[in-house]
């Protein structure tokens, strides 16, 4: 099992360019946690991309609901303390430290894109190219 930010689930269901990155980490690992809050970040980004004009609205209800399937069971709550304690410790704002939290909890890597988490959190966080490329 490892967890994942946001971006990881966007680039695994695309459009992105890191598509191939992503599928190549979930075959190396294929169980993927997040905690709750990755819903309203991937529906936030799919609305950037139907506004934008990437995707259709029909598009992106489906890449919501093949998404959500996915993550069935998978998702966390977090503890609120822990994230703010994460939050005060580093320069992440407190939505990143929720997917170190759960990462911690499960005593499993977050993979990210994320430079600032990777900087602040070099023993959990781990970039999705070193990952999927291991």
């Amino acid at each position: 099992m490892i967890v994942v930010d946001t971006n990881i689930l966007v680039h695994l269901f695309g459009p992105s360019q890191r598509t191939d990155s992503a599928e190549k980490a979930l075959v190396k690992d294929p169980t993927w946690a997040a905690p709750r809050l990755w819903r309203s970040e991937y529906r936030n980004v799919l609305a950037s991309y139907i506004r934008t004009g990437v995707i259709t609205l029909d598009t992106g209800l489906k890449i919501l609901s093949e998404c959500l399937k996915f993550m069935q069971g998978l998702e966390y709550d977090v503890d609120s303390a822990k994230v703010l304690t994460l939050a005060a410790m580093s320069q992440c704002p407190a939505y990143d430290c929720e997917f170190i939290a759960l990462a911690e909890k499960l005593d499993v890597p977050l993979v990210t894109v994320d430079r600032q988490i990777l900087a602040q959190f070099p023993k959990r966080a781990i970039a999705l190219d070193v990952f999927a490329n291991r």
